[in-house]
C-alpha cells in the first residue's frame, strides 16, 4: 500500500519516526508521501525523502500559512520545487472555511506556487475547503498543470468537475466514518485510474480507531479495505492500482 499524503513532520509523527516506519511496514505499507507545509516543515520533510528510501515529499505553502510567510520564505519553498528529491508542489490552494489566513494573501501565495510549479513541471497536491470553484477557476486560467484535490469532502458535482478538469481526487479515512455515506458514494464513483487513498496522518483517524488520538500511515490500511469493498474489488487488486496511480502522477520510482 501506499499513502500519498501524510505529515510525518509533524511532532507526533516525527518524535517517533522510526517507529511509525516499522508499522507501517508491518501493516503493509510499503511507500508514503511526506507533506510540508511551510518553510521550516519542507526542509524537514526533504531530509525525511533523504534519509528514508519509502519516504517520498512535496513541499509548498499551505493556505493557512500564507499570512504569515514572507517574500524570502516563500522563494525559498518555491526554488525547492526543481529538486528531483521532490514529487509534487504544495499543499497549496484556498481554504475559505477557516480564513487563517486574509484571502488576497491565500490568492498571492497560490498564484507564486503555480507559476514555479509550472516552471518546475511538477505536479499539485490541492488543499480547496470552500474554494474549490475558485481553485478549478484559477486551475483553468493559469493552464496545464496535473494533480490532486487532497483529502476531498465536496459534493458529487465538485467530485464531477473535479474529474471533469483532469484532476485524481485523494480520499483519507473520512470515508470511513458511519456518517460519511455521501463520500462512500463518490470513492465508489471516481474511475479507478483517478483515485488516491491517503491517512493527512496525524488528523483524521479511520474507523475503528477514530477515537485515536493520532493518526500514522499504518492505519490507512483501513481505509484501503473498505475502499476495496465499496468498490467491489479485492484489496490486491486495489493496492495495484493505487500504486499505479501514484507512479504515474508523481513519477515515484
Amino acid at each position: 500500500m501506499i499513502d500519498t499524503h501524510c505529515h510525518l513532520s509533524y511532532a507526533p509523527l516525527f518524535d517517533q519516526i522510526d517507529a511509525v516506519l516499522q508499522r507501517a511496514m508491518a501493516a503493509g505499507v510499503t511507500s508514503m508521501i511526506t507533506i510540508g507545509t511551510r518553510l521550516g516543515d519542507c526542509i524537514t520533510c526533504r531530509d525525511l525523502a533523504r534519509r528514508y528510501p519509502q519516504i517520498h515529499c512535496a513541499v509548498g505553502i499551505h493556505p493557512h500559512h500564507a499570512g504569515e510567510t514572507n517574500e524570502d520564505e516563500l522563494a525559498q519553498v518555491v526554488a525547492m520545487f526543481a529538486d528531483p528529491l521532490v514529487c509534487a508542489a504544495g499543499e497549496m490552494g484556498l481554504d475559505y472555511h477557516y480564513d487563517f489566513s486574509p484571502r488576497e494573501a491565500q490568492q498571492r501565495v497560490f498564484h507564486r506556487q503555480l507559476d514555479a510549479a509550472r516552471a518546475a513541471d511538477k505536479p499539485l497536491v490541492l488543499h480547496c475547503r470552500e474554494a474549490n470553484s475558485i481553485c478549478l477557476d484559477i486551475l483553468r486560467e493559469q493552464g496545464g498543470f496535473r494533480g490532486v484535490y487532497h483529502c476531498f469532502t465536496g459534493t458529487m458535482a465538485e467530485a464531477h468537475r473535479i474529474l471533469d478538469a483532469g484532476y485524481y481526487v485523494g480520499i483519507t479515512g473520512i470515508v470511513t466514518f458511519k456518517n460519511a455515506g455521501y463520500l462512500r458514494e463518490i470513492a465508489r464513483m471516481v474511475p479507478a485510474n483517478r483515485l488516491l487513498i491517503e491517512t493527512d496522518a496525524p488528523y483524521l483517524a479511520p474507523e475503528p480507531l477514530r477515537r485515536q488520538k493520532n493518526n500514522e500511515p499504518a492505519l490507512i490500511k483501513h481505509t484501503y479495505a473498505l475502499i476495496a469493498q465499496e468498490r467491489g474489488v479485492s484489496l490486491s487488486e486495489l493496492e495495484t492500482q493505487m500504486a499505479e496511480n501514484a507512479r504515474r502522477l508523481f513519477g515515484l520510482s
